[in-house]
């Protein structure tokens, strides 16, 4: 069933006048008539099935139905912050972080950036990185959109309020250092807030691994293998689900 995000919160049995943008998918994309069903899911991520009940050529309007809501977040509120990356690929981590459970994207930049963002286009691609936000939590059938920024530099990074810092550190991975990021991930505890830092292609810089290790951050290394900086995030994602979801008795 078709999922899609409403931006106020709402009780069982509320008549909803639809988005224009939800409008254009569901009834001028999709050809939805009255009588569809689709799911919603409020601000404060309670989902719904909403039943098409009117429509005409610019407006439609549906009717909310509670449902129960399942556990489909990740346990702990994970943020990750990557150094610019080239060309496209922030699209591709957006994306992918969001179906793998993220809840904020921090891209950065770092010392060694080869990409950078003038500062006029800023607002722009984070409109853009958004979208792809929004589309992703909605095929992955998530109950919350992350949330995607943008920071000048790792000092800024390092000003979020968080339980556990972590940075994926490439000279951790090459020195055989299996361990830490294991112990890091079995230690926390449901509700806590995580934040993993991943250089851009040129790797961190030891200015930003000293700035890093001040503020109590621990270096990680990601298996035994380099990473690209597109991957290194989705592995890390992948590996919080694995510890605290599926090996987590339900």
């Amino acid at each position: 069933m078709q999922r899609y995000f409403l931006d106020e919160a709402h009780q069982n049995g509320d008549q909803v006048e639809l988005s224009a943008t939800i409008y254009h998918h569901w009834v001028t994309v999709l050809r939805a008539e009255v009588g569809a069903t689709a799911e919603f899911v409020d601000q404060q991520a309670h989902l719904f099935h909403g039943t098409l009940k009117q429509l005409t050529a610019e407006q439609a309007t549906v009717t909310l139905a509670a449902v129960p809501t399942p556990k489909v977040e990740l346990p702990v509120h994970v943020t990750i912050a990557c150094g610019l990356p080239k060309q496209e690929k922030a699209e591709w981590i957006t994306q992918k972080a969001t179906e793998l459970g993220v809840d904020r994207i921090i891209f950065f930049s770092g010392d060694w950036s080869v990409a950078k963002w003038q500062e006029n286009k800023v607002d722009k691609k984070l409109k853009r990185l958004t979208k792809i936000a929004d589309g992703a939590a909605e095929q992955s059938h998530r109950l919350r959109r992350p949330v995607v920024q943008y920071a000048p530099n790792l000092a800024a990074v390092l000003k979020e309020p968080v339980d556990v810092r972590l940075m994926a550190y490439e000279e951790s991975a090459k020195q055989g250092e299996q361990s830490a990021l294991n112990q890091q991930l079995q230690a926390l505890t449901v509700g806590q807030s995580l934040l993993t830092i991943f250089g851009p292609e040129g790797g961190i810089s030891p200015a930003e691994v000293a700035l890093a290790q001040a503020q109590a951050t621990t270096l990680v290394g990601l298996g035994p293998r380099i990473l690209r900086t597109e991957t290194a995030p989705l592995y890390l994602l992948s590996a919080i689900s694995m510890v605290l979801e599926l090996q987590q008795p339900r």
